[in-house]
């Protein structure tokens, strides 16, 4: 990492131009991923990055560049490459920095590059183990365990100065189920802000177990019929929904540029009073948590929709600009690669009165959709179509058969206003989201959720 008077010669170089803004982003990082075929270990990556990645605003101008070259030269030559994208040095100035030491608020007990490659390789084997001996009809079982470390520092020309170490580990199962007449796949993938202890409660036999579950189930499922109906889309990761129709049009990335169906809408109800819907990422843990985002603000906990009511976006410093709103702790990005955006961390539509039975009361036919995957969005007008991985018919009340083929087709504003239940059992799940500042961790949540009516996309002729 660049010392303290290499960052402030570089920060007076580059505000020796017309940019009334500089920040310099440098990270070291460490990936790993160890994947396994049936108890066969396939595949162990290990990788590491390091580079510096450097921005000049003027209003709301931005030039971005980064280098892998991490001396004094090099760097100085970006600066000025970067420099001449906004016209002629016209000011004299010096930048001093004053160092800010962050409260570590995500604990790591077991460092995942500090563990032996056998004993990481011991933990996959329990999975799979514990796969096979579910049932005769698993005939296949691939999983991986990821874990990623980085280190950032982050500099700016307001004098900021700040550090954070990120750990994450995940780790994911597919299970493949065979009968006489077809094969299918169940996945689940739990992981957190955490080290290797976090597979003490989150087990590897409870993934495997989960995984297997899904995929038993499907063996067993009918087409879906199709139409309007009552869907109960359940908690954890049924919040992939929220994420992806609602929660990137509530990002500054879009919002400043009026490609948002809810640009200008700060204030007004865009949503059921039954909901309020949060992106926090202090969360203690949480997959999509950090002490710092990638602008070097402290993280918050942002409450984007309250009883209905839309109160905040997620802002960057560019965006906040355009919007002359503040930041809000949502820069994200990738890498030192990417200039960071508005992103999301841990989001998640909060927790409800409604009991979970009872949303099930009076729906004649309708739709239980207990597992999301993955599907496609139109930021811009909130349009979504989404996949139903494990997906039940409600007849007269009551859950019936399982059901494939299910699709969620509408919009984000649409679902917010057709809410009418939200349950007490609130549970997240954990995803990678791609965006324009790179592939990211988040958490997506929510309780069980009842939507009045949407339109389920089916593959049966009834």
């Amino acid at each position: 990492m660049l010392k303290q008077e290499q960052l402030e010669s570089l920060l007076t170089r580059a505000m020796a131009s017309q940019a009334d803004f500089v920040e310099i982003f440098e990270e070291d990082g460490m990936n790993e991923s160890i994947s396994m075929l049936n108890d066969i270990v396939e595949k162990v990556n290990r990788s590491q990055k390091a580079g510096v990645g450097i921005r000049l605003y003027k209003g709301v101008q931005s030039v971005y560049g980064y280098s892998n070259q991490q001396d004094m030269d090099s760097l100085n030559q970006l600066v000025d490459d970067l420099r001449s994208g906004l016209g002629k040095e016209d000011k004299e100035t010096t930048v001093s920095l004053h160092y800010t030491k962050i409260e570590n608020k995500h604990p790591v007990l077991q460092d995942p590059f500090q563990t032996s490659l056998k004993e990481k390789v011991q933990l996959l084997s329990r999975l799979d183990r514990c796969a096979k001996k579910e049932d005769d009809r698993i005939v296949k079982t691939t999983s991986g365990l990821l874990s990623v470390k980085q280190h950032v520092q982050i500099a700016n020309s307001t004098g900021r100065w700040v550090e954070d170490t990120r750990v994450r580990t995940r780790m994911v199962c597919s299970a493949y189920a065979q009968d006489e007449k077809t094969m299918q796949t169940g996945f689940y993938g739990p992981g957190a802000s955490a080290g290797l202890e976090f597979f003490a409660t989150t087990t590897p036999e409870a993934i495997a177990k989960e995984a297997c579950r899904v995929a038993l189930v499907l063996l067993d499922a009918k087409d879906c019929p199709s139409g309007k109906m009552p869907v109960i889309i359940d908690n954890g990761f049924g919040g992939v929904i929220f994420h992806e129709a609602c929660g990137h049009a509530l990002e500054a990335t879009s919002v400043s540029k009026n490609q948002s169906v809810f640009a200008n809408k700060l204030g007004q109800q865009i949503a059921s009073t039954k909901v309020t819907a949060i992106d926090d990422g202090t969360i203690v843990n949480g997959w999509g948590s950090e002490n710092i985002d990638d602008e070097g603000n402290l993280q918050q906990k942002r409450v984007l929709i309250k009883d209905g009511i839309l109160t905040s976006y997620m802002v960057d410093r560019l965006n906040g600009r355009r919007m002359h709103m503040e930041p809000t702790g949502s820069s994200r990005r990738q890498s030192y690669k990417y200039e960071p955006t508005s992103r999301m961390s841990n989001t998640y539509i909060a927790a409800g009165t409604d009991s979970f039975e009872e949303m099930f009361t009076g729906i004649k036919r309708g739709l239980y959709a207990k597992n999301m995957g993955g599907g496609s969005v139109d930021p811009q007008t909130g349009e979504f179509n989404f996949a139903v991985t494990e997906g039940y018919l409600i007849e007269d009340g009551k859950i019936t058969v399982p059901v494939k083929g299910a699709s969620l087709i509408g919009t984000g504003s649409e679902i917010l206003m057709n809410i009418d239940r939200v349950s007490d059992n609130l549970k997240r799940g954990q995803g990678m989201c791609g965006s324009i500042s790179g592939s990211i961790a988040v958490d997506v949540g929510q309780p069980a959720i009842r939507v009045s009516s949407i339109t389920v996309g089916g593959t049966s002729n009834e």
